[in-house]
């Protein structure tokens, strides 16, 4: 028999999804009185596969729901399909989960150029498109995708943080830019540059950027180790980090490195790259890191372990990726609660943009989300960490970022 969840993550969830009693049952797609149905695109394969993980573990947590009887009474399907990190191919499996599956509402959907891909076609047939795995600002947009919200730190807001500490610990730096030419890299260099302010035409010294199906970005490399760079600002994936780290080293190029926190996992981006060329790479967080022994008796931790080990046992519980697909499943659960009988796809858009204050059990303490019909955002605040060759040790406190 299951062991049931622990008390942290009990607490939390009955404290939060209090007030949502019963009421008249009222059902939208995908729903009856004994199942929801949920759907989702995740790159099983292509360039971004090692973010496959992302829809195995959001499985494994509904399993684990499910096995304790699902979420007032009803269990989870979900419907999670490979869209190989392709927009077109996003947009056919998204138009089979919502045609032919007839699912509740997307979930978790990864990427951003596969999300702006189906925002339009979702929003215009008031589809929820929630959770996202998108920091992109082009979704914290109430007024023209009210039915998309993301649940990741805003690029926005996590590159912000990242010129924030340069302007304060490094004002003289010489910034080379690596960027994948789609939204999600041309989004997060806008976001920096505007961090950046009227620094950012002296600080930065060159901008390069790289195709999805590149097979490699070695010329880039050698290119921004001879623009005299000695700070490297990547906005890449986790494939073409890691290719990124490894060449510099080879080359003998040794910036101060800063990752985006989609591409800053130990076990598929930093080993793989060399833990020693890794070494003092930078990265804002904002989650609890699984491997770290800081948390070793930390309650939702040790709940995080207990999970990983149960009820996906082949997978990395120390992989950040992993852990960021639990605490989405684990949101995606409290919002269904929050909606009680009344399981519509309006009333799920309701309860995903009315949070208030929510300290989810595996963000760091203080990091609280908040999301309201006006704000999209769902959190302003971030650590910078350092890697020391073993971990992510956070260097500053708490860094906010105010709202535009």
């Amino acid at each position: 028999m299951k062991a049931p969840i622990c008390a942290f993550t009990t607490v939390f969830l009955l404290a939060f999804v209090a007030g949502a009693g019963a009421a008249e049952r009222k059902y939208g797609p995908g729903v009856t009185d004994t199942e929801i149905k949920i759907g989702q695109t995740v790159p099983y394969s292509g360039p971004a596969s090692a973010l496959g993980i992302l829809g195995r573990i959001e499985g494994a947590y509904f399993e684990m729901i499910n096995a304790s009887g699902g979420v007032n009474g009803r269990k989870i399907k979900l419907i999670s399909l490979d869209d190989a990190y392709s927009p077109p191919k996003t947009v056919e499996q998204t138009r089979k989960l919502v045609e032919q599956d007839e699912v509740f509402a997307i979930v978790g959907t990864f990427g951003t150029p596969g999300n702006l891909a189906i925002s339009k076609y979702l929003n215009r047939n008031k589809v929820p498109q929630i959770l996202i795995g998108t920091g992109s600002p082009k979704f914290s947009d109430p007024k023209n995708l009210p039915w998309t919200t993301s649940f990741v730190m805003s690029l926005r807001v996590e590159a912000k943080i990242h010129a924030q500490y340069l302007l304060a610990n490094k004002p003289e730096a010489k910034i080379g830019i690596l960027f994948q030419n789609d939204d999600f890299g041309r989004d997060f260099v806008s976001a920096f540059r505007a961090g950046l302010g009227d620094k950012a035409a002296a600080m930065i010294v060159q901008e390069l950027s790289y195709e999805v199906s590149s097979p490699t970005i070695d010329s880039q490399i050698a290119s921004l180790k001879s623009s005299g760079a000695d700070t490297f600002f990547q906005a890449t994936t986790p494939k073409f980090a890691a290719q990124a780290i490894r060449k510099a080293s080879e080359i003998g190029w040794k910036p101060l490195q800063i990752l985006p926190i989609g591409a800053s996992q130990i076990s598929i981006v930093l080993q793989p790259a060399g833990l020693e060329a890794s070494t003092g790479a930078l990265a804002a967080v904002f989650a609890k890191a699984p491997g770290d022994t800081i948390w070793d008796t930390d309650g939702d931790m040790r709940d995080y372990y207990a999970f990983m080990k149960k009820w996906a046992p082949s997978e990395n519980a120390a992989d950040s990726a992993a852990q960021y697909a639990y605490s989405t499943a684990q949101m995606a659960v409290v919002l269904l609660k929050k909606c009680g009988e009344e399981l519509t796809r309006e009333n799920l858009l309701k309860q995903a943009t009315t949070v208030k204050d929510l300290q989810m059990p595996m963000f760091l303490p203080g990091i609280k989300i908040n999301v309201s019909p006006s704000n999209y955002t769902p959190w302003n605040q971030g650590k910078i960490a350092r890697f020391d060759g073993t971990r992510w040790v956070p260097i500053t406190d708490l860094i906010a970022v105010p709202d535009d």
